[in-house]
């Protein structure tokens, strides 16, 4: 049987902290481990739900980076798993984190995010993470989904992954043309 090789996607990550400096610092030891950055969110003030506050504190921020490299999306919960061992390395006096790191894909059809915690509108991907379609892309912007995050929902971010997606699909193109030689 033929195994059917998954088109390329375009890796990002969500930073979440208080510390900006600290949302910088991990972004130069992702773009080490991951490759470079080719595209970034401004930092937003994040006040979108109290579920970070007792172990992260108020005032936090949010960052997005994208990465240049395509990957496979089987990928994906190896990726989880490193940026939950980088989380680690960086906890408060209480033992809690002081950076949250998400990371997803992006094609041209969706945003998924990745998980440890499982539910309904999730699914396994495997070593403990689970996968979900945060976000779907339908006459010409992203539609949201019962399930999608307060923050997922804004025009802020729609807008970002808009021009996410439209570097992703020239990348992908232009990786299918020097293929194609």
């Amino acid at each position: 049987m033929n195994r059917i090789t998954p088109q390329p996607v375009k890796l990002f990550v969500g930073m979440l902290s208080q510390d900006e400096s600290l949302l910088n610092q991990i972004e130069e030891t992702l773009q080490r481990i991951f490759g470079r950055v080719d595209m970034a969110s401004p930092v937003w003030q994040w006040e979108h739900t109290k579920y970070y506050s007792k172990e992260m504190g108020t005032g936090l921020k949010r960052k997005f980076i994208f990465f240049q490299k395509l990957i496979n999306p089987e990928t994906v919960s190896g990726i989880k798993l490193k940026t939950i061992e980088l989380e680690k390395q960086f906890l408060n006096e209480n033992g809690g984190r002081r950076i949250n790191l998400d990371p997803g894909y992006i094609d041209a059809a969706k945003v998924v995010l990745v998980s440890t915690k499982d539910f309904s509108h999730r699914i396994y991907l495997g070593n403990g993470i689970y996968g979900e379609v945060t976000l779907i892309y339908s006459g010409n912007n992203y539609q949201i989904l019962p399930y999608t995050y307060p923050d997922f929902r804004t025009e802020e971010y729609f807008e970002i992954f808009r021009k996410a997606r439209e570097i992703y699909k020239k990348t992908k193109d232009d990786q299918s043309h020097r293929s194609a030689l």
